[in-house]
């Protein structure tokens, strides 16, 4: 039995254009993301470089990036937020038969400009019973441990968890402990179906 929904946050409720950060990029002539800046980018995911210093590396690699062009290539990612997905999430809150776990790979520049352009982030976070953003607790998915911090911090055996999320490699990873998942399609489904497509939940 289903006691707990994880939900990821970036294309699961906010959607994304994933290629959108590299196209920017590519402007200034930096064609892709070699092995460093992708595991500069991963520790900054896990609040393991300060903001400031995450910014520093790419200006100072990259002289013609200004911190300004920097920032907003990097935000570029992140589009809109379907106002029908909170009121979907907040009727889920309101019946209280499942406990809500929020449970993103994000970072401080990213949440800063959710903060700043999508006015109802507060009550969407209101909603969930824990809100789990990867630089604030310095791990990260696909990596087991974050998937047995949720389980250990609920009290949850695996069978009773569903995790939403459209990353195949998540979703993977925890299918292997046991967790029941969704690798939702953006684009193509909409978490509000969630029980439509669920039927173990009804």
């Amino acid at each position: 039995m289903i006691k707990t929904i994880v939900f990821d946050f970036g294309d699961v409720f906010l959607n994304l254009d994933k290629q959108a950060t590299k196209v920017a990029l590519e402007k200034y002539g930096i064609s892709e993301f070699s092995a460093e800046m992708k595991q500069k980018n991963e520790a900054y995911e896990m609040g393991l470089i300060p903001t400031k210093d995450f910014i520093g590396y790419y200006t100072e690699k990259f002289p013609q990036l200004s911190e300004e062009d920097f920032i907003a290539a990097w935000n570029s990612i992140l589009l809109d937020f379907p106002k029908h997905k909170l009121s979907f999430l907040q009727q889920l809150a309101n019946e209280n038969i499942f406990q809500l776990i929020l449970l993103s790979n994000t970072n401080e520049l990213h949440i800063q400009w959710v903060e700043e352009h999508i006015p109802f982030f507060s009550e969407f976070k209101a909603c969930f019973d824990a809100v789990y953003l990867s630089h604030e607790i310095e791990m990260r998915k696909p990596n087991k441990d974050i998937y047995e911090f949720v389980l250990r911090n609920h009290d949850r055996k695996p069978e009773e968890v569903l995790f939403i999320d459209d990353t195949t490699e998540n979703t993977d990873a925890a299918a292997k402990l046991g967790i029941q998942v969704w690798n939702i399609k953006p684009r193509m489904e909409d978490v509000v179906d969630l029980f439509a497509i669920h039927k173990v939940l009804v």
